[in-house]
């Protein structure tokens, strides 16, 4: 097959926490791996106590990449099986309540118009793959783990984070037929700035004090997503069909478990749009 030619058409590049969602994806799972046996008491303490500091203060980048060190740590040796029995069994518990209604309209306003959708995440691939598929997103970029018989070692195989992702779009773009100037990005992140930077038409979401500011200078619209809606019922998935496909999705696919780095500061009063 001839791929298309570079810049035919244009694509939506959305980051997933705090975009999409209204949390650190890879973070909510905490409980469930503790259930399953993957983590200990200790474990989903501080990875809760993590959460909730990214919610209310941000937090830099070195305290991200030392939170990304402790947590790549603290997979290895598990189950890759386990890692995506939980999952599946748990990801409309921990998802559906969290997605934004106004990021769900934008995709299908992108979709509508012909455009690719993309997500682009540092969460890892047994998170963000499942979730793309029930949103019926085009293509995932999302980070991965290493692997070695059935068990995770602790490395990082890809990391779709910071300058990464803007990296993993342009490639995308290469191989897709995508025309960066004409594309659009979303994402809260002051370390998504490079991703925003790929693209033509950049747009803050809920943006943490950085990007607001970075934002403001480079004229870029700033959103407002605050109502959260339940992702199975937005798209269908109460229906038995739309049960039996998400399943057949969440089953088949396979991955590693990361964290996901995305921070998040107070909002200060720079003009915002509500969609």
């Amino acid at each position: 097959m001839t791929p298309p030619a570079a810049g035919s058409r244009s694509a939506a590049f959305f980051d997933l926490d705090k975009t999409i969602i209204a949390r650190s994806s890879t973070l909510a799972f905490s409980k469930p791996f503790f259930h399953g046996g993957l983590l200990t008491r200790r474990a989903v303490l501080r990875s809760a106590y993590a959460n909730f500091m990214f919610a209310v203060s941000g937090a830099d980048h070195d305290q991200l990449e030392k939170m990304r060190a402790y947590l790549t740590e603290m997979v290895a040796g598990w189950d890759v099986e386990t890692v995506r029995q939980v999952v599946s069994e748990t990801l409309h518990t921990i998802i559906d309540p969290l997605v934004f209604d106004e990021a769900v309209r934008l995709i299908e306003d992108h979709q509508a118009a012909g455009r690719d959708v993309v997500i682009v995440s540092a969460s890892g691939t047994e998170v963000v793959e499942p979730i793309g598929a029930m949103l019926g997103v085009d293509h995932v970029i999302a980070t991965t783990l290493v692997e070695t018989q059935g068990k995770y070692t602790g490395e990082v195989d890809f990391y779709a984070y910071g300058p990464h992702k803007a990296t993993a779009m342009q490639k995308l773009a290469e191989e897709l037929g995508y025309d960066l100037a004409a594309s659009y990005a979303y994402s809260d992140s002051e370390t998504d700035a490079p991703m925003l930077e790929a693209v033509g038409h950049p747009f803050a979401v809920n943006p943490d004090k950085t990007l607001r500011a970075l934002s403001t200078a480079n004229e870029w619209p700033i959103l407002v997503f605050d109502r959260p809606v339940a992702l199975r019922s937005r798209i269908g998935l109460d229906t038995p069909a739309g049960k039996a496909a998400a399943m057949a999705v969440i089953a088949s696919t396979a991955g590693a478990i990361v964290v996901s780095f995305i921070t998040r500061r107070r909002r200060h009063s720079a003009p915002s749009v509500r969609l």
